[in-house]
């Protein structure tokens, strides 16, 4: 029987959100195409991820371990991908579009020899669904190779729950070939804040913020929510925060359960990374900024004025 593969994405001992977002779309994939969902899981001393993942429902997981497999290169983790694509005679192989999906899977595609889709929204069965010119337009695919691999548009998608069977762990034996990278290093800008591309909440600003002094006005904001700073490519152009913070089509893309911006005019750059929020609230004082044709709730409003009188509100709200 053929299988739907879907490569589980993790870091620091645990399963990115991103990939449970993009768990939902394999299974939806999985019923459409009449077969088995599988998913992989990579790495080295990664059994409690793999556990982790049981109450999901897939019909199996597979479970590859290595020393050389700790850290996520294309070389090593896409010949590994293949490898038990072809094993669980997976039609379609996806991973969640974010930076290690994007890196690894076009690899993947070329292993395979197999047809390649980025930033799917949708499959009705025959064809696939992605976003084009940063959401303004969509493109209806479809793919002639007997395999399509994908990278998978995560906030698209609600983040799957627990089923309630437990999935069966297979452990597999992949010998990794010498590659010709090797890595080095990872250097993570560490914050007691969560990712923004896991926090329910997101606050972000924008040019109308005038400097990076102001961003403490976001952050006192935040920190009320335990949610995450963001920021648009105006604000981390002008080397106000770092690129980290960026959300947009550069950036990341993030479908927070409320998204406040903040000085942002809604360019559809940005508007790209985070329409996909369930709440968007928008503060600026141009009544006409495009942001506000997108948001839940707006506020024409001089920020200075008003973010920290907000602040201060909700704060005597929660106490």
């Amino acid at each position: 029987m053929s299988s739907v593969l879907l490569v589980v994405e993790h870091r620091n001992g645990k399963t990115k959100t991103a990939t449970l977002n993009a768990l939902t779309f394999a299974q939806q994939a999985a019923k459409k195409l009449e077969a088995k969902l599988c998913l992989l899981v990579i790495g080295n001393a990664v059994q409690d991820i793999a556990a982790s993942l049981r109450p999901f429902g897939a019909d199996m997981i597979y479970l590859v371990e290595d020393e050389s497999l700790e850290h996520c290169t294309a070389e090593t983790w896409g010949h590994v991908t293949a490898e038990v694509a072809k094993q669980c005679d997976a039609v379609f192989v996806g991973m969640n579009s974010g930076t290690t999906g994007r890196n690894l899977m076009p690899r993947v595609a070329a292993k395979l020899d197999a047809g390649m889709i980025t930033d799917l929204i949708e499959f009705d069965g025959e064809d696939y669904i992605r976003e084009m010119w940063a959401g303004n337009a969509q493109a209806t695919l479809a793919v002639v190779t007997p395999i399509t691999v994908a990278t998978i548009q995560g906030t698209a998608f609600a983040t799957a729950e627990p089923s309630g069977e437990d999935s069966l762990i297979t452990l597999l034996e992949i010998p990794v070939p010498e590659t010709r990278t090797r890595f080095l290093e990872m250097r993570e800008t560490r914050s007691d804040r969560p990712d923004a591309t896991e926090a329910r909440v997101v606050v972000s600003g924008g040019r109308g913020m005038k400097g990076p002094e102001n961003f403490k006005l976001i952050e006192d904001l935040t920190d009320l929510f335990g949610g995450a700073v963001g920021a648009s490519r105006a604000a981390v152009d002008s080397g106000w925060i770092s690129n980290d913070f960026q959300v947009g089509q550069t950036g990341k893309n993030v479908a927070p359960d409320l998204y406040v911006a903040v000085g942002i005019s809604g360019a559809i750059q940005h508007l790209a990374g985070m329409k996909n929020s369930k709440v968007i609230v928008a503060i600026n004082k141009d009544e006409d900024a495009p942001i506000f044709e997108v948001a839940d709730a707006g506020l024409v409003a001089d920020l200075f004025k008003i973010m920290p009188e907000l602040t201060e509100a909700l704060k005597n709200e929660l106490e």
